[in-house]
């Protein structure tokens, strides 16, 4: 390799001799647009633009960076392109491809928290809602389905993702108590038992070309992917003090009962709790913003996640909704439009910045954690126990969205809720049905099925 080379890679990326800066600014931002379908949308489009089109990354290596990011909490496709845009052009680069990878989802969700704040009680833009909420109903069925054939392939799997959806969904376990339960049994598991419990696959492709990026590591390792204890300390002091800033001086002007405080906390322990992905996380979300916080109603949820669902960036921006609707309704003396937009801005702030310090703090010790089998073990039965998450979360969506009342059980240690089969809606019933057969069995695109059960509203509405 020539000098020229060589500083080339221990001051820049390792692909930033090829691949400039600018010209990967534009195709992160194509990533960005094109971010549709939730977590394994997303991962996908970078899958086919990154590897097979650009040809930046090499299979193995994409695999084994989202292979890491799996075992961060937070929005793991968000991780992804952190990642990478900082293996290519170190810091500057993860930034730029993390904040371009969620602008689109905070410009749109912005202007839509906004339209159904102002307009959300007009009786045809109920029935769009409706329509909405019956389509997303359906999209969990099938994302549950997606990760369960994904995940639970042993009889130990099963059994992970049936105790925790008895955990949360008859006890009320936290969820953060539920990961690290699930991550306790896989590492024990696979010292007890590790033919049972351990998740080790041959990712390596078979005649795999190399690609740019893999083709510079394979000469010298830049400077940036050489572990550092004092680089460590320096992102973990300075991240964390930019990240948590807000909370910091709204909890020393406000109090802790302000909305704003509560909304910064809030999404300051979701960031750090929330491992297993989108799913995973909008289940701890909904049970706190709604039942803990009251911020939203039942059926709001659903909304909110329909937004989500149909606008480019990770699917957790729904963060940006939720923080919306919390301010709106609690403005103090702020106007309520602006009062929510400084909440869900504050949302996504508080909830987007942890993954950039995850990655940059853990990012050249990736080796070392993907060669572990112990803990591809413990995610592994994390991964099964999001499984029983997520039928949680589809059930608890089930019953708001079919029925008009339920009925809480509360007695013995048990916290069920029950619904009555009088309060039965029995358009929502046909409209989901519907949704889930156009998904699961004519394999009808997410984006038209959101679309036709919004206009399928309506007709119930006339």
């Amino acid at each position: 390799m020539s000098e020229g080379a060589s500083a080339n890679l221990q001051t820049g990326g390792a692909a930033a001799a090829s691949v400039p800066l600018r010209e990967a600014a534009w195709v992160w931002a194509r990533v960005a647009a094109l971010s549709f379908g939730g977590p394994a949308g997303q991962i996908a489009v970078m899958h086919r633009i990154l590897v097979e089109e650009k040809r930046w990354i090499g299979e193995t290596r994409f695999l084994h960076a989202l292979n890491y990011c799996m075992l961060l909490p937070g929005p793991e496709a968000h991780e992804l392109a952190i990642y990478i845009g900082w293996l290519m052009h170190r810091m500057r680069g993860g930034l730029i491809a993390g904040g371009l990878f969620v602008l689109p989802g905070l410009v749109t969700l912005s202007i839509l928290s906004w339209a159904y704040a102002a307009f959300g009680h007009v009786g045809w833009v109920q029935a769009v809602f409706f329509g909405l909420k019956c389509a997303v109903l359906a999209i969990v069925l099938e994302a549950l389905l997606r990760v369960g054939r994904r995940a639970l392939k042993s009889k130990a799997s099963v059994a992970i993702a049936a105790l925790a959806f008895l955990g949360i969904y008859v006890f009320a376990l936290p969820f953060p108590l539920i990961v690290a339960a699930a991550a306790a049994i896989g590492l024990i598991g696979f010292r007890v038992a590790p033919k049972i419990f351990d998740s080790r696959a041959d990712r390596h492709a078979a005649g795999e070309k190399s690609a740019l990026l893999d083709a510079a590591l394979a000469q010298e390792t830049p400077q940036h992917l050489r572990p550092s204890w004092k680089r460590f300390v320096a992102v973990a002091v300075v991240g964390g003090a930019i990240w948590l800033a807000p909370l910091a001086i709204l909890l020393v002007t406000q109090g802790t009962s302000n909305v704003f405080t509560q909304i910064a906390g809030f999404n300051s322990r979701m960031a750090v709790v929330t491992f297993g992905g989108a799913y995973a996380v909008l289940a701890y979300m909904t049970q706190q913003a709604v039942s803990t916080y009251g911020w939203l109603k039942p059926g709001e949820m659903l909304v909110g996640l329909g937004f989500a669902e149909t606008t480019p960036g990770p699917l957790i921006c729904v963060v940006l909704f939720v923080g919306y609707m919390a301010a709106y309704r609690n403005p103090g003396a702020l106007p309520p439009a602006f009062a929510g937009l400084l909440g869900g801005w504050l949302a996504m702030w508080m909830t987007f910045v942890p993954p950039f310090i995850w990655i940059f703090l853990g990012g050249p010790y990736i080796e070392a954690l993907i060669g572990n089998r112990a803990l591809g073990a413990a995610l592994s039965a994390i991964t099964a126990a999001v499984v029983g998450v997520i039928l949680n979360l589809a059930l608890w969506f089930a019953l708001h969205t079919l029925f008009g009342r339920t009925v809480a059980f509360d007695r013995f240690g048990l916290h069920l809720s029950v619904p009555l089969l009088a309060s039965l809606n029995l358009p929502a019933l046909v409209l989901s049905v519907a949704a889930a057969v156009a998904m699961l069995r004519f394999k009808v695109p997410m984006f038209a099925t959101l679309a036709a059960c919004s206009l399928a509203g309506l007709a119930f509405y006339a």
